[in-house]
Parts: C-alpha cells; structure tokens; sequence
C-alpha cells in the first residue's frame, strides 16, 4: 500500500511529538515534494493556499526545535530548510552550491568521513559540508 505524503508527513510529526496543525503538515509535505532546501518565501509559494509569515516562520521554528526540519548549509545570505530524516545527529549531507546559478544540491549518496573526537580544546557536535562549483546545467 502506498503511503500518501499526508500520511507520511502525518507520521513525521507524530514520530516527532508534535500536533498535526494544518501549518506544519503543509510544510512537512512541501518539504518532502522536493530534493532540495527551500528557502521561506520558496516554501510559501509551494504551499497550496496561502499562510502568512509569521506562520510559516513559527512553525519552522517548532519544525526545528523538534529536530524534524534543520537550516541547510548552502552558502546562501538566506537560511534555506530541509527534513533531517536524511541525516544524523552528527552528520548532515554533503550539499552542492552552483557558484554561477545558485541552485543549491543535495548530494545524498556522497559520505564524507565524520570528524571524531575533540580536536585542540574544541567538541565537535554537529557536521556539514558544503561544496561549491558548478552544476551540470552550467558546465
């Protein structure tokens, strides 16, 4: 049987503790449209009705408190969102940004060896990548 994204984004945030409002599953499910960060405004006009910011704003905000949604590293000046169920809780996936067009990559397949251990003093937490280049399109 197939899982409908209202269902799967239903899961996530019940899997997350987190009430089902109509805000939160348009947004999971947006998210889950797609294989790439979204930026707010990006993410607004996907949603199939409209919702003001402070709205999607908010409830970014508890999708990230939650641990369901994380802040992509891009390059970007804008924060760009994704669903963390592709990551860990120490790794994030390697993301790709097109230093000609902007579009920024997931690049999923690829996993870059964690970095263990203290290093000088420091604890390391949490790791991403970002790669920048160009993309297929701009080759």
């Amino acid at each position: 049987m197939k899982t409908t994204l209202k269902a799967q984004a239903k899961d996530m945030l019940k899997a997350a503790d987190l009430y089902c409002t109509e805000a939160r599953l348009a947004i999971v499910r947006t998210l889950l449209r797609t294989d790439r960060p979204l930026t707010q405004d990006q993410i607004a006009s996907k949603l199939g009705r409209p919702h003001d910011k402070v709205t999607i704003y908010r409830t970014l905000a508890s999708l990230l408190d939650a641990g369901l949604v994380h802040k992509a590293l891009t390059g970007a000046k804008t924060w760009q969102f994704e669903l963390g169920h592709r990551c860990t809780e120490h790794q994030c996936h390697p993301h790709f940004t097109c230093t000609r067009c902007g579009s920024t990559h997931c690049l999923t397949e690829l996993h870059p060896p964690l970095t263990l251990g203290p290093y000088k003093g420091f604890v390391i937490q949490r790791q991403q990548v970002l790669l920048e280049g160009l993309c297929p399109e701009c080759v």
